[in-house]
């Protein structure tokens, strides 16, 4: 594949190859392709997708053992400018892609582009048929889903959906992906940490073990709250990042105090010392750090945007809060976080610190403890025998004598299995879009078992790809 206008950084359109099973090479020079990939490429069992620059050298002998194909705009959309539609983010291309099916006209001056993008792409029409299109595509898909990986890619999919519908002005409702997934994780959590994905780790439970077996030091950054729909926005102020981006389930319940100790210790929820509190959380990740193999001054637990390691560090946690106080704190809902992250974006704190933590050296894993969802209340919980209440208002944890059924019947929750939590109480979870807010007040929250708040990225930063 010639990729004339860098297309692969802006779409990641190499992902349909590896879904198809091939091995994706991204072209560096002639030695490097002979020697890790001559054997590959003319073996006629093997499916090898190369993707190169314009204007690079690649042997003759190994050309004609491939076909060759050249992907650019104008290929892509030949009534059109090339030039002024190069730039765009991905999303800007599907909406093009949407809207250009029904354009007749040969528009290919730069003046006659740039108003068809304007006035036919970017209209409410346009946004809302391409992504009622793709909704109805991920409910289906999501009606069979059995596979976890295949969640991940609903979980973005639908993360697209919602930032694009704000930005647009659409009205786009994806709560029912939520009720699908909802059953999936019913049925299917519990068998998720016997799962093994070499490209991320399956439950955020394992990802320390995961980042140990991959970089020799490494940082991991953990944004409480961050969705997918907050990354997908945070997202824009690493284009000039090299990354690869994955996904990892959240611990149930999908509070700060479980899944984020969980993360950093490698443990279930079971096995932490205090599941209800954060007292215990940087000591938690000093212990699993140690038992890893690191030495004491190797390993530092830091907060905020300025965190910094010396050399002699080689497992570091930095903890920023900023996206879940926002949730907390939101009056306008999805829309209210939408404006709120796209200010975090644009002011690029995470992407400067990701920067000079791998220019020291570091391999930089960034992820969330869980996400977020828009909810609305059921009203303010008042029982006996609750053994704790999270500040999400999602979940209690109830001590034998708290009366279950009637708790469950007002707040229209959800007798949560046992899975990898504490046996000695219940849990009850609310129901997708409700929590144990005032009644009828709408607020964003976390602490179910939606695909927003249960579904996080697991975004992995190698430093050899990112130092010259």
């Amino acid at each position: 594949m010639i990729d004339a206008d860098g297309l692969e950084q802006t779409t990641k359109y190499s992902d349909s190859f590896l879904a198809h099973g091939f091995e994706v090479v991204m072209y560096r020079n002639d030695l490097d392709l002979r020697i890790r990939y001559e054997e590959k490429i003319r073996s006629a069992s093997e499916k090898i997708a190369v993707i190169a620059a314009p204007d690079v050298y690649i042997p003759y002998d190994m050309q004609k053992c491939m076909k060759k194909y050249v992907v650019s705009l104008s290929e892509l959309f030949p009534k059109l400018n090339a030039a002024a539609i190069k730039g765009y983010d991905c999303h800007t291309y599907d909406l093009i892609c949407s809207a250009y099916k029904d354009n007749y006209d040969v528009l290919n001056t730069y003046d006659a582009t740039k108003e068809f993008i304007t006035k036919r792409t970017f209209s409410q029409k346009n946004v809302c048929f391409y992504l009622n299109d793709r909704l109805k595509n991920i409910i289906s898909r999501a009606e069979l889903c059995k596979d976890y990986r295949e969640w991940f890619s609903i979980a973005e999919e639908k993360a697209r959906i919602d930032t694009t519908a704000i930005k647009y002005d659409a009205e786009i409702d994806t709560s029912d992906i939520n009720f699908l997934f909802r059953d999936y994780i019913l049925e299917y959590y519990s068998k998720l940490s016997s799962v093994m994905n070499t490209h991320s780790p399956v439950l955020v439970s394992k990802a320390m073990e995961y980042m140990r077996d991959q970089s020799e030091r490494f940082v991991i950054i953990v944004m409480d709250g961050m969705s997918e729909f907050d990354w997908m926005i945070l997202s824009e102020s690493f284009k000039d990042i090299n990354y690869q981006k994955t996904s990892a389930f959240a611990m149930i319940p999908t509070v700060t105090s479980v899944s984020r100790q969980c993360l950093l210790s490698n443990k279930f929820p079971i096995k932490l010392e205090n599941p209800w509190g954060q007292s215990k959380e940087k000591q938690e990740f000093v212990k699993c750090a140690l038992s890893m193999g690191f030495n004491d001054n190797q390993i530092s637990y830091q907060r905020g945007y300025d965190a910094d390691f010396g050399h002699v560090i080689r497992c570091g946690a930095v903890i920023i809060n900023d996206i879940d106080d926002m949730v907390h704190g939101q009056k306008q809902g999805r829309m209210g976080m939408f404006s709120d992250v796209s200010i975090l974006a644009k002011q690029g704190k995470l992407a400067e610190m990701t920067k000079r933590l791998v220019s020291k050296g570091f391999d930089v894993y960034i992820t969330a403890d869980h996400g977020n969802t828009p909810r609305q209340g059921m009203g303010k919980f008042m029982s006996s025998g609750v053994e704790t209440e999270t500040k999400s208002r999602c979940m209690v944890v109830l001590k034998e004598i708290a009366d279950k059924d009637t708790i469950k019947e007002k707040y229209n929750m959800i007798d949560f299995p046992k899975t990898y939590l504490p046996k000695e109480f219940d849990y009850l979870i609310c129901d997708v879009g409700t929590s144990l807010d005032a009644k009828g007040e709408d607020v964003m929250s976390h602490g179910g078992i939606s695909i927003d708040e249960c579904i996080v990225p697991f975004i992995k930063i190698k430093a050899v790809d990112n130092n010259g």
